[in-house]
């Protein structure tokens, strides 16, 4: 969390050697602070309808668990997961 506090973004995770990353779309209930956010650096965000959506590269399956554990942690309903389909790649 130092590195949040200070501005700076800890490196996102990599897949592994020859894989490409999966992109999962999140959605949670309300709309998450600015500080919730930066406690995923990894993804993007967008606020709409009353739901927070957050979107971006999931490299694994301990990626994606780490995920919903932190959502969990921070007392955050997940309303909504899905992985992008691969044309919906950036």
């Amino acid at each position: 969390m130092d590195d949040l506090r200070e501005g700076r973004r800890p490196p996102a995770p990599t897949p592994p050697a020859g894989e490409l990353p999966m992109r999962y779309e999140i959605r949670v209930e309300g709309h998450m602070s600015e500080t919730l956010t930066k406690a995923f650096p990894e993804l993007g965000h967008v606020v709409m309808s009353g739901q927070t959506v957050l979107f971006g590269p999931v490299v694994d399956e301990g990626h994606l668990y780490g995920l919903l554990a932190r959502f969990q942690s921070l007392g955050l309903r997940v309303l909504e997961m899905r992985q992008l389909p691969e044309d919906q790649v950036d």
